[in-house]
């Protein structure tokens, strides 16, 4: 066989590799909400949250809430009470920031 024909094995053998790679890297499984629950959350229960958006690996829109316990709660991106929880959080995180996370207000807040 030519120089150039191990070459082009050699190519081929690489961009095959290269392929596989890409299509097991893109098939990476997400955290996603299925369904939401529209009961109210009391806010000293909540560490953190994140939004989810519909369209984005994910099917519906919601707002994941992290407890302090580390459970994850799904509930509608437009339930009325959700700002004061997403407030309540930011409050809190500014008062740990200042205490260091020390204290039984701080317990399982995300910085």
């Amino acid at each position: 066989m030519a120089p150039w024909g191990d070459a082009k094995l050699l190519f081929s053998c690489i961009l095959l590799i290269a392929c596989c790679c890409t299509v097991t890297v893109a098939e990476i499984p997400m955290d996603c909400c299925l369904t939401v629950r529209n009961a109210t959350v009391p806010k000293h229960r909540v560490a953190d949250y994140r939004k989810q958006n519909a369209g984005e690996g994910c099917s519906i829109s919601a707002m994941i809430l992290l407890t302090r316990r580390g459970v994850k709660l799904c509930v509608p991106v437009d339930a009325p009470w959700l700002t004061e929880v997403v407030n309540h959080i930011h409050t809190v995180r500014e008062h740990c920031k200042k205490q260091n996370f020390k204290g039984k207000r701080c317990f399982g807040v995300k910085p």
